[in-house]
């Protein structure tokens, strides 16, 4: 008996992690788009947009420049230039902002970040609090356990003071109790944190001295010609109407936490965005002058490594590797009550999508995880569905304790049975 106990016990978590890898890896998934050229994939993906209950705007890049492109909503028409709230795929400009101030020699990628402060203070912690640095709040490493999550502030509701939100936030997702907070030891480990990157938004703002919204239009937005977008809320008739998953139109929340969450865009300005990443067709540099290449090159090295793959740069989500020495790279986001978005990149091909939308809330994350397989046969950390993992743990840890019961019952059954 003690026999079928060892060996259950080493099965099930060999199976659990055979399922983790099989997900990652793709084993048994289909691709929504056959090796073909993007055409296809084009085509694929406007199927799937059908019948959606809601808004989008997608873009599909090829060598830099707009492949394809499909605009919809079941109700205010969007175009290329609507305006949608871009959610977590902010962080991913707001990091350009910050990159800025480093390279003016404003910020210290390694200094502690409370040396920038003017009007906060991190509260005290069982950790080294000055081992929080701007590169380590950029990654998600600097061991803030704040899990935010932000749910921004409806229509009638003021809108909470950056400094107030930071002691807790008054707009704090379920499950997250709004306090940033160091409660693991900097550098440790990989720990999503919304409220890192409200930390950021101060620093830009106590160390500029101008507010939040203001610099980023400046330094970052208005350079690269983003000039629809915008961190602040913009006029009625520029936005995307907002829906919940039924198709009801759903309200616009405002967000505190701009830089974590609430950067406006468009289509037209995301795809400038993508580009600068890129050499121009002029020759200009990648960075247009915003940013130099060597910072972008900087940005999307690994700086977060977990269940042992790279995993996140400075600002950037790295999905999977591109087979060229770097990585597929982009942001997701996405904002209640049902607002997804998401753009990729291969800064090594010039490929990539764009996925802006309300009415669902991981459409635009599978679209361009789809495009990611498509285009890697990879399916990476960010990707991954861990529903169905957790379902082929469940199913196969199922199978495993039945076999290892009737085993155990074929050892151990009465002796008159066994005669029988």
């Amino acid at each position: 008996m003690s026999a079928v106990a060892g060996w259950t016990l080493l099965a099930l978590p060999v199976w659990s992690g055979l399922a983790i890898v099989a997900t990652l890896q793709g084993w048994g998934r289909q691709p929504l788009s056959g090796p073909a050229p993007q055409a296809f994939m084009h085509a694929a993906v406007k199927r799937t947009l059908a019948g959606h209950e809601g808004n989008v705007a997608f873009v599909l890049l090829e060598d830099g420049q707009v492949f394809g492109q499909h605009f919809a909503s079941k109700g205010k028409p969007v175009d290329r230039d609507t305006l949608f709230q871009a959610a977590s795929l902010s962080k991913w400009v707001t990091a350009w902002g910050v990159m800025t101030l480093v390279e003016s020699g404003s910020l210290d990628l390694d200094a502690p970040v409370e040396k920038y402060f003017k009007r906060w203070r991190l509260p005290p912690s069982n950790h080294d609090n000055s081992a929080v640095t701007v590169r380590r709040l950029l990654s998600h490493t600097a061991g803030l356990t704040d899990g935010l999550g932000y749910l921004g502030f409806p229509p009638g509701k003021p809108v909470q003071p950056l400094v107030a939100s930071l002691n807790r936030a008054a707009d704090a997702a379920p499950g997250a109790d709004g306090f940033v907070r160091v409660g693991v030891e900097p550098g440790s480990s990989w720990r999503y944190s919304g409220g890192g990157y409200t930390l950021l938004q101060l620093v830009i703002e106590d160390v500029t001295g101008e507010p939040f919204a203001a610099y980023m239009q400046r330094a970052v937005l208005d350079p690269l010609g983003m000039r629809r977008s915008t961190y602040r809320p913009p006029e009625p008739d520029q936005l995307a109407t907002f829906y919940d998953e039924d198709g009801s139109e759903a309200p616009h929340h405002r967000y505190t936490a701009a830089g974590a969450a609430s950067l406006y865009t468009s289509a037209a300005d995301l795809t400038r965005f993508i580009q600068a990443h890129l050499p121009g067709p002029g020759g200009e540099l990648p960075g247009r002058s915003v940013l130099s290449p060597r910072t972008l090159e900087l940005m999307r090295k690994p700086h977060a490594i977990l269940f042992g793959q790279d995993h996140w740069g400075l600002g950037v989500i790295l999905y999977v590797p591109n087979g060229k020495g770097g990585f597929v790279i982009g942001h997701d986001g996405g904002n209640a009550p049902a607002i997804n978005t998401a753009a990729r990149l291969d800064p090594a091909s010039g490929d990539g999508i764009i996925a802006l939308e309300t009415g669902d809330p991981s459409l635009a994350s599978r679209l361009a995880g789809e495009w990611t397989y498509w285009r890697t046969g990879e399916v990476g950390m960010v990707g991954v569905s861990w529903m169905l993992v957790l379902q082929r743990i469940a199913i196969g840890s199922t199978v495993i304790l039945l076999v290892a019961g009737f085993v155990a019952w074929r050892v151990w059954r009465p002796v008159g049975l066994r005669a029988a």
